[in-house]
């Protein structure tokens, strides 16, 4: 087995470790996987399971699309 990490399969994690990754209650991830808005997962039996590469990429995407508040205006 290669150590090469473009071969590495992505971590997969559970909604309890996503939440924490993401430091937010993991009913707020149920809701959002609810509306539609939240990270890409999936269910793997009964279970909702999220990539570590997706959680990470729907950060970066929502920090592109920071609001200005009122400290930060144009």
């Amino acid at each position: 087995m290669s150590d090469d990490p473009a071969r590495r399969e992505p971590e997969l994690l559970t909604i309890t470790e996503a939440a924490e990754l993401l430091r937010a209650p993991v009913a707020t991830l149920r809701y959002w996987r609810h509306l539609g808005t939240g990270p890409r997962s999936f269910r793997l039996g009964r279970r909702v399971l999220y990539r570590s590469d997706d959680l990470h990429s729907w950060i970066e995407t929502r920090h592109g699309e920071a609001v200005p508040g009122p400290g930060n205006r144009p």
